[in-house]
């Protein structure tokens, strides 16, 4: 989308988006001629041929990023910027809108929907007024009836049934309604203030794992900056041997991160975990630290 809003070629996405989103994003462009450039928020260069800027907030690691100001350096070269967003750490932290993203991606399972082992799920997409047309998939539009009763409509399809098809912006789509639904209806059931304490109580949890954790012998919280919900740990085994030995305590751990953080796992908290959870985990850690 941002290829063709700017007719340029190259993709410039920071070296702190997951890796996955990365692997995706190949798979994408490839077959259309863009080139993916991993880069540095340390050393940002972008060239000319640059369509966007893509940064993830919170990022990879979990740490929250300068948005605003990697924003600003996009659009000083007509750099569309390119946000991908948790959905709940925007009821706490600065939205999208705010540091001037032109297009925003998110996940909302967080909002309501069970994880299921994997699926589905609802993607979130946005853009400002001026790209919509340029939007992929079906725009729906607020108006009135006859009767002057609020009625809404498919306003735009630009799919390959509709217009010619090396116009369409949209040639495949899954239909994910009943999970947007259940989403719309957590957010109105909690309403602002609500997913505000939701967020709150999902910051607070994560913190407080990370301060038992920092306190276990062997272990030690990787230090990237102000986090939300994940962060990085540094711990006193692999953690491919650390999770074997978590399942005999039923517990599923986290994510090896070894490839960026020696002996690296990535944890989360959320507003889910109670705080027996979060102390059994860190008793855990500490028991098999102790032993090893």
């Amino acid at each position: 989308m941002a290829s063709r809003v700017t007719r340029r070629s190259r993709i410039a996405v920071l070296d702190s988006v997951s890796p996955a989103y990365i692997s995706v994003l190949r798979t994408y462009t490839e077959a259309q001629g863009i080139v993916i450039d991993v880069v540095s928020s340390n050393n940002l260069h972008l060239s000319e041929e640059t369509a966007c800027l893509v940064a993830q907030q919170p990022n990879f690691l979990g740490y929250i990023e300068d948005m605003q100001s990697l924003a600003d350096q996009a659009h000083s070269l007509g750099t569309l910027f390119v946000a991908y967003a948790d959905a709940l750490s925007m009821a706490m932290f600065t939205p999208p809108g705010e540091y001037g993203a032109d297009i925003v991606a998110s996940e909302g399972q967080a909002l309501g929907v069970p994880p299921t082992f994997g699926g589905p799920y609802v993607g979130i997409f946005a853009c400002k007024q001026d790209f919509i047309r340029q939007m992929p998939g079906r725009i729906v539009g607020r108006t009135v009836d006859t009767e002057g009763r609020t009625a809404y409509v498919l306003t735009l399809q630009t799919r390959e049934q509709h217009i010619r098809r090396e116009r369409a912006t949209s040639n495949i789509c899954t239909s994910v309604a009943l999970i947007a639904l259940m989403t719309t209806v957590y957010m109105a059931a909690n309403g602002r203030h609500g997913m505000r304490r939701t967020a709150e109580l999902t910051y607070q949890k994560a913190h407080y794992l990370a301060s038992l954790i920092a306190d276990i012998p062997g272990y030690s919280v990787v230090d990237g900056g102000i986090f939300f919900q994940e962060f990085a740990v540094q711990c006193p085994v692999t953690p491919a041997a650390l999770n074997e030995r978590l399942l005999d305590h039923k517990i599923i751990g986290g994510l090896d991160i070894s490839d960026r953080v020696p002996n690296g796992m990535l944890l989360c908290a959320t507003e889910v975990n109670t705080r027996a959870e979060i102390d059994a985990f860190a008793t855990a850690l500490a028991e098999i630290g102790s032993s090893d």
